[in-house]
């Protein structure tokens, strides 16, 4: 993401217009922009004028409009983002109050203006909002997949990409393979043809250049995982190495970032145990997926040991806050970046002021891990919060608080 303009003000309010430039860029936004917030972007709105004689013409006319957000409706898959709501600025085709929805594009601007309202109705750039735009704009350019990964079984190959922020299904490939059978060559044929469509859909989600000897700018060397149960992943290997030493040379650009580890099945849960096997998080040990997979695997360690030193759940976790356990000297604590989603703005301030408190004030560590991304959603299983403690605290403390409380 691109930032063109930063007219943040120190109490919160103010706007920013930026500039999607990848997918995944998509998913920031879509993080960024809440309900209330004010977006202005490039539209286009169908008109329609009534002539003299009675007869109606309709016309397609290019607007830019400016709309208060209602709802926000993103497609992970497609990374497309429809944001409706009522239009707020006048013009010779639209009035103020007329439903709209914005449909944001790569490589067009779109400006959001957050306000703090004195009714609590906005929260301004908050601390979170900040962090997430400094997320989105990303100066280091490092956004692009972290890995890719083919989980596939006989007829049937999930392509989905591995980035900071989310794992993302890009395509699905579904193809009928004939049984095999003694003395047949049709099984063989199939495989062969499965694997020949699965390359080719793979390449062109990697933008893989097969004409060029050298790597072009978009082809960043990054683990290719194919994963399947049997022998189907090393086949689909020694099918790629067949091409490169015949038909496709520039495919040997490839072969050295291929990694085959076992999965149960070809479908798309599998993705979560092989992004759990040891082979793969030695791969991936230097990527943000890895750090927040090994902190949940800390985490829950720290459970299963019951040395009181970790705890989940709103409550358990805000005491824990209230007793000073999460500070200095090891305190740290998760947070889904779910909560922050939430349309009720009394339980954004929660949350946001509970990082603010932790990070600021009792200067403990604060990570926010990304509910589409394996680690957040086993977070989210456990309330969508949960802390690492700098010292014990047993249940019954927590118990006589509740009870002190009534």
């Amino acid at each position: 993401m691109r930032l063109i303009k930063n007219k943040i003000e120190h109490n919160g309010s103010g706007t920013v217009t930026l500039c999607p430039e990848e997918p995944e860029d998509m998913w920031h936004a879509y993080n960024l922009i809440r309900p209330n917030d004010l977006l202005r972007a490039s539209a286009i709105r169908r008109v329609t004028t009534t002539q003299e004689t009675g007869s109606t013409t309709s016309a397609r006319v290019h607007l830019t409009l400016e709309i208060r957000v209602k709802n926000l409706d993103f497609d992970p898959q497609s990374s497309q983002l429809h944001v409706s709501g009522t239009i707020v600025n006048e013009t010779a085709h639209t009035k103020i109050g007329q439903h709209h929805t914005l449909d944001l594009e790569l490589n067009r601007n779109f400006t959001l203006e957050k306000e703090v309202g004195a009714d609590g109705e906005g929260v301004g750039w908050d601390s979170i909002a900040v962090q997430m735009l400094k997320d989105a704009v990303d100066e280091g350019g490092q956004r692009r997949a972290e890995a890719v990964a083919v989980v596939m079984q006989e007829g049937l190959a999930h392509i989905c990409f591995i980035g900071q922020f989310q794992t993302i299904l890009k395509q699905k490939i579904e193809m009928s393979v004939p049984r095999k059978r003694h003395g047949g060559g049709d099984h063989d044929k199939g495989m062969s043809k499965f694997f020949q469509v699965t390359l080719d859909t793979l390449l062109r989600q990697l933008e893989f250049n097969t004409s060029s000897a050298s790597l072009t700018s978009s082809e960043t060397v990054r683990p290719v995982l194919l994963a399947s149960p049997g022998f189907v992943a090393s086949g689909f290997q020694k099918y790629i190495q067949s091409q490169a030493s015949t038909s496709t040379p520039a495919l040997k650009r490839l072969l050295p970032s291929i990694v085959v580890v076992h999965s149960a099945s070809g479908y798309l849960h599998s993705l979560a145990e092989v992004l759990q096997s040891p082979a793969v998080k030695t791969i991936l040990a230097d990527t943000k997926y890895a750090r927040e997979t090994k902190l949940m695997d800390d985490f829950l360690d720290q459970l299963r040991k019951e040395t009181n030193k970790a705890t989940y759940g709103p409550r358990e976790v805000e005491f824990a806050v209230d007793q000073g356990a999460v500070g200095r000297g090891g305190g740290v604590l998760i947070i889904s970046n779910r909560l922050f989603r939430s349309q009720d703005v009394a339980e954004r301030k929660r949350w946001v002021s509970l990082v603010d408190r932790v990070r600021d004030v009792e200067g403990g560590e604060v990570r926010v891990l990304s509910s589409d991304h394996e680690s957040g959603r086993r977070l989210d299983g456990l309330g969508g919060v949960a802390a690492l403690l700098t010292f014990p605290i047993i249940d019954e403390d927590i118990e006589e608080e509740g009870e002190d409380d009534h």
